[in-house]
C-alpha cells in the first residue's frame, strides 16, 4: 500500500512539472513499473481484483506518454495476463464447472481479448530490443532463427508474451487462424527455458506441466514429461508453490482420469500454509481457491 501511495504522489508530482516532463515521465514510469510485485504477497484476493484494474490504466496512460519503455511494456503484459487468468478466466471456469454455459463464454471471450492486449505489450517490449523480432515471430516462420537474437535479459518478455499467447489460444478455439498460431508461444517458450530454465524459480517449467498434459508424447508433451516439469518447478520453488501442482491434477491426473491421485494432490495443496512464504502468497490462495473449486465437481471430471 505505502509503495501505491508512493506512486501515485509521483505522478501527480510529475504531472505538475514544467521544465523536465521527459524526465519526470521516465522517473515515474520505471516506479509504476515495478509496483505491481507489492499484489503477489497480499491475502485479500478481492481487493487485489478490485485494484489492479485501476494500476493497469495509470500504467496504459504513463506508456501513452512514453511508448517505448520497456519496463512498462513488460509489466503490462505481465499484469494483465495476471489478471485475466486470475479473475477472468477463473470466473468463466467455475461458471462451465456450474453448468452456466453463457457466463462462461462471455467470460472467456473477455480473458481472450485481455490475453491478446497483454501478448501485443510483450511482443512490443521484445521489439525494443530486437528489431523486426516481432514481425518475425507473428509470421511464424523460422522461428529458431528468429528466437536465437533472444538473450536472458530478454526471459521475462519471453514468458509474459508467451503465456498470454497460449492462453488466449486456449480460450479462443473458435478462432482456428490463432489455434494454429500455438508453435510460435511454445518455441519462446522453449528458447526461455534454454537462456534460463531457473527464471521465476520454476515458472518456465510451471507452463509445460499444463502444455505437457494437453500434449501427446508424440508432439513432445505427456504424463512423464508434465511430471517431470512438475518435479523441477516445485525444486526451483523449494516445494512453497501450489499452482504447479493444482495444474498437474487439473490436467495429468484428470486426463488420466485418476480420480484417487487427483483427490490427494489437492487435498494436500489445501492442507499446505499458503502464508508461509509471503511473495507466494496471492498465489497460492488463488490456487487454494481453484483446488476447492476442482473438488468440488470432481463428479463432473471423473468417469
Amino acid at each position: 500500500m505505502k509503495r501505491l501511495l508512493l506512486v501515485t504522489a509521483l505522478s501527480v508530482t510529475a504531472a505538475s512539472l514544467t521544465g523536465c516532463r521527459s524526465t519526470a515521465m521516465s522517473f515515474v514510469s520505471d516506479a509504476v513499473a515495478q509496483s505491481g510485485s507489492a499484489y503477489g504477497s497480499d491475502d485479500d484476493p478481492e481487493l487485489v481484483r478490485e485494484a489492479v484494474p485501476f494500476g493497469l490504466k495509470t500504467m496504459e496512460g504513463l506508456l501513452s506518454e512514453n511508448p517505448k519503455h520497456e519496463g512498462l511494456l513488460r509489466a503490462l503484459a505481465g499484469n494483465f495476463t495476471q489478471y485475466a487468468y486470475a479473475f477472468v478466466q477463473s470466473d468463466a471456469d467455475r461458471a462451465d464447472l456450474d453448468g452456466n454455459l453463457d457466463a462462461a463464454r462471455a467470460g472467456r471471450e473477455r480473458a481472450r481479448k485481455l490475453y491478446l492486449r497483454a501478448r501485443d505489450y510483450g511482443l512490443r517490449a521484445l521489439e525494443e530490443r530486437h528489431e523486426h523480432l516481432s514481425a518475425q515471430l507473428r509470421e511464424g516462420r523460422d522461428l529458431a532463427k528468429a528466437l536465437k537474437r533472444a538473450e536472458k535479459r530478454d526471459v521475462e518478455a519471453l514468458y509474459w508474451t508467451a503465456s498470454a499467447w497460449t492462453l488466449a489460444i486456449a480460450n479462443g478455439k473458435g478462432d482456428m487462424a490463432l489455434v494454429a498460431e500455438l508453435p510460435i508461444p511454445v518455441a519462446m517458450m522453449e528458447r526461455a527455458l534454454a537462456l534460463d530454465e531457473r527464471w521465476g524459480e520454476g515458472a518456465l517449467h510451471e507452463y509445460f506441466v499444463s502444455l505437457d498434459a494437453a500434449r501427446g508424447e508424440h508432439e513432445g508433451g505427456g504424463p512423464a514429461r508434465a511430471k517431470a516439469h512438475l518435479d523441477r518447478a516445485l525444486e526451483l520453488s523449494l516445494n512453497k508453490k501450489l499452482g504447479p501442482r493444482v495444474a498437474y491434477a487439473e490436467g495429468t491426473l484428470v486426463k488420466q482420469q485418476d480420480r484417487a491421485a487427483f483427490e490427494r494432490e489437492l487435498e494436500e495443496v489445501l492442507r499446505a500454509n499458503a502464508e508461509e512464504v509471503p511473495k507466494y502468497r496471492l498465489a497460492n490462495i488463488l490456487a487454494q481457491r481453484r483446488a476447492r473449486v476442482l473438488l468440488d465437481h470432481v463428479e463432473d471430471l471423473f468417469l
